[in-house]
């Protein structure tokens, strides 16, 4: 099996497994499939979950996509390449409880060939990150910890760096730097080298899709029984309006998406079903709700 037939069948795995235990942990919801075809090439499976009795909207989505290099991504993307092709798995998932914490994940390869259909590049990108509305620091301990023991298993340098490029990536830069939530790990256009070859970031990224059921699971089966009062689920429609507004303004795999002709549904399914964009709202100092604004200004070592 070569590489590209070997991602293909662990995204494709990695989509099931995820759906069946969140759809064990929500004890409602099921997810519905939409299989969908790219009229350029390629198509894709997305799953979407909704009303549960823990998980509000989300989606578990893979695509596996391919086409000729067009001028847009020439200019755009700095691709140069006759054709490519990418396979990769995204979710986000938006709990009804604002005590749970909204999550992203995101792991994908890319190929770039010649005319002859040969592969000139290849690189390795994703990610997971935690948007909470309530700060627990057992929590983000927990997720961070989990995704440090990945990373450390291949390169001590892996969290410090990947930490900071997701810290630094996440950013309402137009809402004075501040944070989309308390972060995670990204690591974007990784290509194999001499010590560290495609399969060596093959195996970092299918360490990194297997971390998200235990890094995340256990949160949720902390929080999702909390109660919460009708101001904490206003807040959470305060927050998931800045989470919308970096999806639409910032991020890169959205605005890739947008402009490579991508599905449009599956492209937007990481909005939160309901938000509240209010006019200069500041939470009350010494809040709670404060508290999780300074944590997403001002970055810090959760493990």
């Amino acid at each position: 099996m070569n590489i590209k037939e070997d991602w293909i069948q662990y995204i494709e795995s990695l989509q099931n497994r995820i759906c069946a235990a969140l759809e064990e942990t929500d004890g409602k919801a099921k997810f519905v499939e939409d299989q969908w075809q790219r009229a350029e090439g390629g198509g894709g499976k997305t799953r979407v979950i909704a009303d549960g009795n823990v998980f509000e909207k989300g989606g578990v989505n893979t695509s596996i996509v391919f086409g000729d290099v067009s001028e847009t991504m020439k200019s755009q993307l700095k691709v140069e390449g006759a054709k490519w092709f990418a396979c990769g798995l995204s979710l986000v998932l938006h709990p009804v409880n604002p005590f749970v914490p909204t999550v992203h994940c995101n792991y994908r390869m890319f190929e770039l060939y010649n005319q002859k259909d040969e592969v000139i590049d290849c690189w390795f990108g994703g990610g997971t990150d935690l948007t909470p509305y309530y700060l627990f620091q057992e929590d983000a301990k927990h997720f961070h910890q989990t995704y440090k023991n990945v990373c450390d298993k291949f390169d001590l340098s892996f969290y410090p760096t990947f930490k900071k490029n997701c810290d630094d990536y996440f950013v309402n830069t137009h809402r004075n730097n501040e944070r989309r939530g308390i972060g995670g790990i990204f690591y974007d256009y990784q290509k194999p080298s001499e010590d560290k070859d495609v399969n060596f970031w093959m195996n970092f990224s299918k360490a990194c899709g297997d971390a998200f059921l235990p890094a995340y699971l256990p949160i949720v089966e902390k929080r999702k029984n909390s109660s919460f009062t009708a101001a904490q689920k206003y807040w959470q429609e305060i927050r998931r309006g800045r989470y919308v507004e970096f999806n639409l303004i910032h991020d890169r795999g959205t605005l890739f998406g947008l402009k490579t002709n991508g599905r449009t549904e599956s492209i937007l399914m990481s909005l939160p079903p309901t938000v509240r964009f209010q006019y200069n709202y500041q939470p009350e100092k010494g809040s709670e709700e404060e508290k999780l604004l300074q944590a997403c200004l001002n970055p810090r070592e959760w493990v």
